[in-house]
């Protein structure tokens, strides 16, 4: 069976809610961070040496990189489906997206995380991590007017690795400053697959 390594407080939700979409079976171990460290448990090295989740285990493999388990449970068990044919012009703009969200949108919203933590040091970093901040989010929102979904008129994979980034542009600006990114939310979050996966993991 399949085995998602999910740790509180992190992305492996989209994880959890793809296995969901795809009707896949699969088994969730939970894992706890320090409370004042904000670390993963050493436990987590004992599945990956990064320690880090989410970590995804089928057939024997393991697979580390939200994007890449992604790629790997589509591919493996999409029957055809979230992902555009290699062949049509949607796929570019696939595999864009898909890798977009780790890739680039990721990073203004961690070094907003780490820099806050370090107090009056890090003011002179403010203003410029939120000036990227809202060049991405904005970004975002203008490629969600007139659409539903990132890439053509169904979810994909895509909107699975875009999730977590509009979920924080929703919750940390409010929902009139991205209004896109706020109903694509709406969206997700009702959709029947998403809630299973929080019914069995938690929010």
């Amino acid at each position: 069976m399949i085995q998602i390594h999910h740790l509180n407080e992190s992305r492996s939700r989209r994880i959890t809610w793809l296995l969901e979409e795809l009707g896949q079976p699969y088994e969730v171990l939970s894992y706890q961070r320090d409370a004042k460290t904000r670390l993963a448990p050493p436990e987590l090295k004992l599945i990956h040496p990064l320690g880090k989740a989410p970590v995804l285990t089928d057939n024997g493999n393991v697979f580390i990189e939200s994007g890449a388990i992604i790629e790997y449970l589509i591919r493996q068990y999409g029957g055809g489906g979230f992902a555009p044919a290699m062949d049509t012009p949607d796929y570019n703009r696939y595999m864009q997206f898909l890798h977009y969200g780790e890739g680039s949108a990721m990073l203004p919203i961690l070094l907003k995380l780490y820099v806050s933590r370090l107090g009056e040091a890090g003011a002179p970093l403010h203003p410029r991590i939120e000036s990227e901040m809202q060049n991405h989010l904005g970004f975002l929102d203008a490629e969600l007017n007139g659409r539903d979904y990132f890439v053509g008129h169904e979810l994909t994979g895509a909107d699975v690795q875009l999730s977590f980034v509009a979920q924080v542009a929703v919750k940390g600006a409010g929902r009139e400053v991205y209004p896109n990114l706020a109903r694509f939310v709406d969206l997700i979050e009702s959709r029947p697959a998403y809630q299973r996966a929080i019914a069995k993991s938690g929010a």
